[in-house]
């Protein structure tokens, strides 16, 4: 291990801290409640209310600029709310020390870049460093090698990170925050750097962490992949949460063509019934007006372009 690292790592023994039980089947790990976000003087979020819970996968899909990535930042603590509630377990996310905080969610942002050539082992052992000085850090070494293994990244873990391409750079990134174990994952576009193989990969292990009790929001994308293999999905439109619900229920043609501004088609998978999104093409007629009405009044989320 470096020297930089452990120098890290033993920064965290210091700080008492309270080791957080394992969350119950269904409790809630995360809650908003009116949350209102203001940047650059404009209001990016509007009365988003949303609850995480343990054992699901919750994707955050909506178009460019809806306020997803924005709203896990919220969440995270990493962004503070203009007014409205945001609580990790229980208690108001600004009401955790740092350190109390890292032991109960584990943020995957867009980018990872680091300012040292830290080999991929070190990178990932880094989200250990919140366990220093605590029991569970007896398990840092298994749960490094598990991390990795799931993300297929120990092949190379002695090469430097920077020298890795952008996709490996990503799931070396997704390994730290599996090592963190936390039992609430925040994760932004994780698959946007991805093959189809590996995106594939990413919301398994989406999927795995939900079996075993955590709970995963994660900003995506591809509808397929959140129709696929979330249990709940949050569709933003200007700030605001347009619908929540399973993606059965929530995959609509006429509601994903309003938010996206895009005709889109929703069809049954032939296999799984899971919903397919497909994009009208080749010149396909714009829905009435009177279709897009109803949309809206039966989404009062959504709003005029």
């Amino acid at each position: 291990m470096s020297v930089r690292l452990r120098s890290g790592l033993a920064a965290f023994r210091g700080n008492k801290r309270t080791v957080p039980a394992r969350p119950a089947p269904g409790a809630p790990l995360a809650e908003v409640t009116d949350l209102r976000l203001r940047l650059g003087g404009r209001e990016v979020l509007a009365g988003i209310g949303l609850t995480v819970r343990a054992g699901e996968v919750l994707a955050l899909v909506g178009p460019n600029g809806a306020g997803k990535s924005t709203l896990l930042a919220a969440l995270s603590g990493d962004l503070p709310a203009t007014s409205g509630d945001v609580r990790i377990d229980g208690r108001p996310v600004g009401g955790w020390t740092a350190p109390e905080l890292a032991l109960r969610r584990a943020v995957l942002p867009q980018s990872a870049e680091l300012a040292f050539p830290f080999p991929v082992e070190d990178v990932v052992r880094m989200g250990r460093a919140p366990w220093a000085g605590t029991g569970p850090a007896e398990d840092d070494e298994e749960a490094v090698a598990g991390a990795m293994a799931a993300t297929e990244v120990t092949d190379f873990a002695a090469r430097p990170f920077s020298g890795l391409s952008g996709g490996e750079r990503a799931r070396v990134a997704l390994a730290r925050v599996l090592a963190q174990g936390a039992p609430l994952l925040l994760l932004d576009e994780p698959t946007a750097a991805l093959d189809l193989r590996h995106q594939e990969l990413v919301l398994r292990i989406c999927r795995d962490r939900a079996a075993a009790g955590d709970g995963v929001v994660v900003v995506l994308h591809d509808l397929g992949l959140a129709a696929a293999y979330a249990d709940r999905v949050a569709v933003l439109h200007d700030g605001r949460i347009a619908v929540d619900g399973p993606p059965a229920e929530v995959f609509e043609d006429g509601l994903l063509s309003r938010v996206y501004r895009q005709p889109v088609e929703v069809l049954p998978h032939p296999r799984t019934g899971a919903p397919l999104v497909v994009p009208v093409r080749g010149g396909g007629p714009e829905r009435p007006a009177a279709d897009r009405s109803a949309v809206r009044n039966a989404h009062p989320g959504l709003t005029s372009a």
